[in-house]
């Protein structure tokens, strides 16, 4: 039967910005990328989460953004090569310092929001944060959008690789994801998101906006922790993929 790792986008909670219920997804995923501070959250708060990672048994990921907390990551910015890998770096050892100082590791990279969707198509930021990856540690794994450069430019520097899909979002025809600007791009109903996860874990197939079937190879599925409804998607994909006999197990080593 398969086997797939269920993720979320966590650690972004804020005084005055609370987005996710990070205590209820972490019952409920096997992967953490946790923010690394420059889109959202607070050192405080970023090491809370760590805590309550470990704490859970859920394998915790870095989850850098380019440094835009007004925007919360998800404006897209021209970032020269140089100061792009810096930041990369400088969020990548803040969050391992963070994770080692409650008894965790980082075991993987996800990069978020608007940086993540540039590197799936952006060649030259691709190698900027796979450098940047690299000079840090080697090991760490790199979780991309399935189909993206960022994943073949990791590959051919020698990153070890997953590819993810997205429970909550929908996928034009071309494999890419729907722009959150245009209507019906960030999907709500649990029990439809969780039929689509099964099909996707069963099939390796998700249902395009235009009905037409396109091919997803997935070893991970993400739901946003700041999606409307996510608790609800999460279990409820959890839930159903595994009365359907799908394994949910993380893709990189557990934290600890």
């Amino acid at each position: 039967m398969p086997t797939i790792d269920l993720n979320a986008d966590l650690g972004e909670n804020e005084p005055d910005r609370v987005v996710s219920d990070d205590a209820a997804m972490l019952r409920v995923v096997t992967s953490a990328n946790v923010s690394c501070g420059f889109h959202a959250g607070t050192p405080e708060g970023i090491r809370s989460t760590l805590a309550a990672a470990v704490a859970a048994g859920v394998t915790i990921g870095a989850h850098p953004g380019y440094r835009d907390p007004e925007g919360f990551g998800r404006r897209p910015m021209d970032v020269d090569s140089a100061t792009l890998q810096a930041h990369v770096e400088y969020q990548l050892g803040a969050l391992d310092a963070l994770a080692r100082a409650v008894g965790g590791t980082v075991a993987y990279v996800k990069p978020h929001g608007a940086l993540y969707n540039a590197i799936a198509r952006d060649e030259r930021q691709a190698k900027d944060v796979v450098a940047a990856i690299r000079a840090i540690s080697p090991s760490l794994v790199l979780l991309g959008l399935a189909g993206g450069a960022a994943l073949d430019v990791a590959e051919r520097a020698g990153l070890t690789i997953a590819a993810e899909a997205f429970a909550d979002r929908a996928y034009t025809p071309e494999g890419t994801l729907v722009p959150r600007s245009e209507p019906g791009s960030v999907l709500h109903d649990p029990v439809l998101v969780a039929a689509r996860m099964v099909r996707l874990a069963e099939e390796g197939v998700l249902e395009a906006v235009d009905g037409s079937d396109v091919a997803v190879r997935a070893q991970s599925i993400c739901v946003h922790g700041d999606s409307a409804g996510a608790v609800a998607m999460a279990q409820a994909t959890r839930a159903t993929l595994e009365a359907a006999g799908v394994t949910i197990a993380p893709f990189a080593g557990p934290t600890g």
